[in-house]
């Protein structure tokens, strides 16, 4: 990973990489039919003083839910030789169901084990934040994340617990209001070391 330093600083201190995903082809006049369309199927009228304003509000809601913002990975020499647990607890995370169209919110807990470098700790919410703004499911969700860092940043480990509640469940079918839905995915000493992998847990608050 490499790219320019910002003015003051050394180059050698840091390496920068721009992080995005491609973006789908976005439609928006196309969503906002699409959205007059469905209501009209449901009985209602988007015509009305009410709804008029909805096709094109739910068209904007929806391109900034699945568009994920981009940013620059920066990481540090790791001069010290840390090799303890990095872990960021409780991020928020928000993305949508792609059976069903409606959110899930929750947090996730991301932690690795440094290698030779060190991320900048807010990256961690950034990277997270990249893979939910799309259609997903909480499984490939945690396993993007955690690939993407071992990929990207060579760690020793790396570690990703997201805790969400699906609207899905909460609001049709089953209704199971309050339930929350725990994925996990490992990689290295954090999957393969019982001590590292147990030390995870126990600071996420998690079961193993």
């Amino acid at each position: 990973m490499s790219g320019p330093a910002p003015a003051g600083v050394p180059v050698e201190r840091l390496d920068r990489l721009r992080v995005a995903r491609p973006r789908p082809a976005l439609d928006l006049p196309a969503a906002e039919r699409a959205v007059a369309a469905l209501l009209r199927a449901l009985g209602r009228d988007p015509a009305s003083a009410h709804l008029a304003e909805t096709p094109r509000r739910v068209a904007d809601a929806y391109a900034e839910l699945l568009t994920g913002r981009q940013f620059d990975l920066t990481t540090f020499p790791n001069d010290d030789g840390y090799d303890g647990l990095v872990l960021a607890r409780q991020v928020p995370v928000h993305s949508l169901c792609e059976h069903h169209l409606l959110p899930f919110t929750g947090v996730a807990h991301i932690g690795y084990l440094p290698g030779e470098r060190i991320l900048g700790l807010s990256k961690l919410a950034r990277v997270l934040e990249l893979f939910a703004r799309d259609l997903q499911v909480q499984e490939r969700l945690t396993q993007q994340v955690a690939d993407w860092l071992q990929e990207n940043l060579a760690p020793r480990g790396v570690g990703v617990v997201v805790e969400a509640s699906h609207l899905c469940m909460s609001l049709r079918g089953v209704r199971a209001e309050g339930s929350r839905t725990i994925t996990s995915a490992l990689h290295g000493a954090l999957r393969e070391d019982p001590r590292t992998r147990a030390e995870f847990f126990a600071l996420t608050g998690t079961a193993a």
